[in-house]
Order: C-alpha cells, then structure tokens, then sequence
C-alpha cells in the first residue's frame, strides 16, 4: 500500500496546515478533525483514482520559551 506523508503545522493566522512529503499536495483547515478531512479529499483529488492509500500526519508543534 502506497503511503503519503504530511508535514502538519500550526498556521501562523491560526488553525494548521498540512503539506505532502513529495507530492505537490497542500491543504488547510482551522481544526485537526477538519483538517483530516481536508487531508483525504485532497489525496482522492490529487491522484484520481480508487488504490487505498495509508495517510501519515506528521504533526510539528513549536513552542518558543523566554528564559
């Protein structure tokens, strides 16, 4: 089974985006649960076709911190 991974980040204006390690494939959505969503139609889009695909959200949080 093929895998496409994706690089998710938090949005610098709020919510979170996800982009494919590659494939030139780019979603985003103001929640996690959305953007899952977001993540499978735009896998279905991108390629057009019916082979199951395992998706992989790589999730990145950075947190600054004042000492």
């Amino acid at each position: 089974m093929e895998e496409v991974i994706f690089l998710v980040e938090e949005s610098d204006e709020g919510g979170l985006t996800a982009k494919a390690l590659g494939f030139s494939i780019y979603t985003e959505a103001e929640t996690l649960e959305e953007l899952r969503n977001a993540v499978k139609d735009a896998v279905h889009c991108h390629f057009d076709d019916d082979k199951k695909r395992l998706i992989r959200l790589h999730i990145v949080k950075e947190e600054v911190i004042a000492a």
